[in-house]
This record gives structure tokens, C-alpha cells and sequence, in this order.
């Protein structure tokens, strides 16, 4: 069997770099150093974005600009900030789109979420490296971020003025904002979800996962991890 054959008979959740590492305690690589630093990439972009867009966009909150030099800075940086995000955010799509599919076991998770909040964790079906809620996130992440590039290109008269008309601009202006406050509030659930359940930082910072929260948070990628084929060398 040849590597590539390998790498297709594996769950679509099973990502290049996650490995279990016997021992006491067992260790998880859940995200490789690539994937951390384009989330920290992301994650950095994204609070630089909404501090200097919640700047630009009302008065009360426009002593957030000193944070950038000053209005006309605030200005200029914001939109080359979004292309930053944006090209990031590309690389952790494609990274993570295959883990987060939608599985027969995100309906079930849903229901039971309820359970989840009210620390009846043992009621969760077993999912794979993301649930239903990761997913909620990762594919609203995406189609915002799509939706805020575009927009913010229509209202990017530096360069694109000529390419659109003043209807348009109005319209993108405020599809741009409701996309925007739409986008920081899922940021909020996803930061408050990594702090909620402990160990999720850690494994987006040093990369590792321990044996036990794996069990508890996402069992079925690790059954999937401990009984996937083994990788076959040149000499076998």
C-alpha cells in the first residue's frame, strides 16, 4: 500500500501532524506549530480589525484610534489589516475544512447541548476533532470573512473608487458593518468557549492535548487516531 492510499483511508477529521504518543500521561498533538501560528496570525488581525473598525465607526468610540497613530493612520492601516485576515484565515480554511463537515453526530450534539451548559457532559455524543459548535464557528468565520473582504473592497476608494458606484458604496457600508458586529460577537462566543473548557488554550499555544481530555472532549477522534492504519515505510 503506498502513502498516498494511507492518507485516503483515513477519517476526514484526522489532520497531518495528529498523533498519540503513549505513555503517563498520554499525549494528543492536536494542532502542529504551523496551524498555531496561523490561528495566532488570525486571532491577532481579527481584535486589530475590530478595535480600529469599532474606532471608525462611531464617534464614542473614536479615542480607539490613538491605538494606531491617529484617525488618518486608523484609516489607511484598516483595510490593509483585512487583507492580512483574510489571506490568513484562507490558510486555516484550508487547513481545517475537511475536519469541520458537517457528521451524523453534530445533529445529536445540538440537541444535547443544553446538557453541555449544564455540565452534563457525560450526555454528549462522541465526536470527532471538532463539534457541532467549533463547526458553527469555523463556518460562520468563513462565510463573514468572505463577506467583509468584499464589501470592504467596494468601500476601498484609495484604490477601487472608480470601479463602483455611491449606491453601492452605501450598501456595502452597511452590509460591512452588521457583517462586522455579526463576526465580533462570534468571536466572543469562540474566545469564551476556549477559556469555558479548560485545555483548549493550552492546545492552541504548545500544540499538545492530554490523553484524558481527549477521552472527555473528543472521543471519537481519538478512537479514530489509536485505531487508524499504520504508516507503511519504503522497506516494507
Amino acid at each position: 500500500m503506498c502513502p498516498s492510499d494511507d492518507r485516503e483511508a483515513l477519517p476526514e477529521d484526522i489532520e497531518p501532524g495528529d498523533e498519540v504518543h503513549p505513555g503517563k500521561p498520554v499525549i494528543v498533538d492536536r494542532y502542529t506549530v504551523g496551524a498555531r501560528i496561523n490561528h495566532w496570525i488570525t486571532a491577532t488581525s481579527l481584535v486589530l480589525l475590530a478595535l480600529s473598525g469599532l474606532a471608525l465607526f462611531t464617534p464614542y468610540l473614536f479615542f480607539l484610534t490613538g491605538l494606531f497613530g491617529g484617525g488618518q493612520w486608523t484609516r489607511a492601516i484598516h483595510p490593509w489589516i483585512g487583507v492580512v485576515l483574510f489571506f490568513s484565515f484562507s490558510g486555516l480554511f484550508f487547513r481545517f475544512w475537511r475536519a469541520n463537515l458537517p457528521a451524523r453526530e453534530d445533529a445529536t450534539w445540538v440537541a444535547h447541548s443544553a446538557d453541555l451548559l449544564a455540565g452534563r457532559e457525560e450526555k454528549m455524543p462522541e465526536v470527532g476533532k471538532y463539534n457541532a459548535g467549533q463547526k458553527g464557528v469555523f463556518w460562520g468565520m468563513s462565510i463573514l470573512i468572505i463577506i467583509l473582504i468584499a464589501s470592504g473592497v467596494v468601500m476601498w476608494d484609495q484604490y477601487f473608487y472608480p470601479y463602483t458606484s455611491i449606491e453601492q458604496k452605501r450598501i456595502a457600508i452597511l452590509v460591512h458593518s452588521v457583517a462586522a458586529v455579526v463576526i465580533i460577537c462570534v468571536w466572543i462566543i469562540h474566545v469564551y468557549a476556549a477559556i469555558w473548557v479548560k485545555g483548549t488554550i493550552g492546545a492552541m499555544t504548545r500544540g499538545q492535548v492530554t490523553g484524558g481530555w481527549a477521552w472527555r472532549h473528543h472521543r471519537k477522534w481519538l478512537r479514530e487516531l489509536v485505531h487508524r492504519p499504520k504508516r507503511h515505510t519504503p522497506a516494507e
